[in-house]
């Protein structure tokens, strides 16, 4: 065990009010406690949920260190880390409490603790790790983590060991983004071969979700998108056929290539997308719904249409997986070449963080990264 200085000082990116840039700051960070680890961030992705609670979609204390696509180096230990050690690369992912009876059946994205460990603002017990210079708290433990930060504090258990031959600067998606696109279609709705898929959004969980149908044998891949650079990609990341949703009627198409489809999913977060998802479903079929709007969303559909079908609706969090389990299987098939993720980043340095989400926002790219240390 390496012991850690009580407080360090690092370089955090504060989201302090709904709506307002990113901004770059010094901050202190405690040393770790019990299960915790101190991990120096090499790179963390920018998620679609970062921006939604920056802007306040979701109600997260400001102001805030966001940023729960970490990945990098341990650093120290708590006294009660068993499984890591100093130097071992890891994946940062949500938080669990692991003891709930969803946690302890391999459910751990629906712990009953899920909203507070992830969105509190704090840990179980309210506390931060981070705090200004002048000593004043910073809300913090975004998804267990906070990376938008040159180290973060995370618990043992959702900081997930990787290969040290693996490019440590790309596996940070695989802790949220990238997870919950491929866990939808692999553990959530268990796309089988020969069976037909929708990715509605070609974004980068959509695309994910293509990749994944790919490796879980689906004959007939279609992906639905309006931005026609995503749909080029699609169709070389595995999709057999493509909509464009503002050139043609998206449930005439989907049914004409499927026949109506066995599974979707839906990440764009629009009710009116999911509303035709689930009027283009195969009988039977299933659509995973992954895409986050404001609190409060409602959404309408045929309810015979559903009912007569014999179809399905499923929320999914966090690709229903179990990290440990599941991200190293991602870093293997990204490693054998059957889970080409790399296509979909584009890197920026942590002073650029706000062009990286405004790039997000308008599509310009799929997945940024914010390179943080070496």
């Amino acid at each position: 065990m390496t012991a850690a200085v009580e407080l360090r000082d690092i370089t955090v990116a504060v989201a302090r009010a709904p709506g307002k840039p990113f901004t770059i700051e010094s901050a202190r960070i405690r040393a770790p406690r019990a299960d915790e680890v101190l991990v120096r961030i090499v790179a963390t992705g920018l998620c679609h949920t970062d921006l939604i609670v920056r802007d306040q979609y979701y109600p997260v204390p400001l102001p805030a260190v966001l940023g729960h696509e970490g990945a990098g180096v341990v650093e120290a230990l708590g006294p009660e880390v068993e499984g890591l050690e100093v130097g071992d690369h890891v994946v940062l992912t949500y938080g669990a409490c692991g003891h709930c009876n969803f946690c302890a059946s391999g459910h751990e994205a629906y712990c009953n603790d899920f909203f507070g460990l992830n969105f509190g603002g704090g840990d179980a017990h309210g506390h931060t790790a981070l705090q200004t210079p002048a000593g004043e708290p910073l809300h913090d433990h975004f998804f267990a983590q906070s990376s938008f930060a040159t180290y973060a504090v995370a618990r043992e258990r959702n900081a997930i060991k990787v290969p040290a031959d693996a490019p440590l600067e790309l596996l940070g998606p695989l802790g949220c983004g990238i997870q919950t696109g491929a866990g939808a279609v692999i553990n959530s709705l268990k796309v089988r071969p020969g069976s037909s898929f929708a990715s509605y959004g070609a974004g980068a969980v959509g695309l994910s979700a293509v990749m994944a149908a790919r490796v879980a044998g689906a004959t007939t891949i279609v992906a639905i998108d309006v931005v026609p650079s995503r749909l080029e990609l699609a169709r070389e990341l595995g999709a057999t056929h493509t909509v464009n949703s503002r050139e043609v009627d998206v449930i005439e198409a989907v049914r004409a290539i499927t026949g109506g489809a066995d599974f979707a999913l839906e990440s764009t977060g629009r009710p009116e997308v999911l509303a035709a998802g689930i009027e283009a479903l195969g009988s039977l079929g299933t659509i995973g719904v992954v895409g986050a709007p404001k609190l409060g969303t409602k959404a309408e559909f045929d309810v015979n249409g559903l009912l007569l079908g014999g179809r399905s609706i499923r929320g999914i969090v966090e690709g229903d997986s179990v990290p440990r389990v599941f991200i190293p299987q991602l870093v293997q098939l990204f490693q054998q070449g059957r889970f080409p993720f790399d296509r979909l980043v584009k890197f920026y340095p942590l002073e650029q963080i706000n062009q990286a989400a405004q790039d997000s926002v308008e599509g310009v790219t799929l997945k940024p990264i914010i390179k943080i240390s070496d």
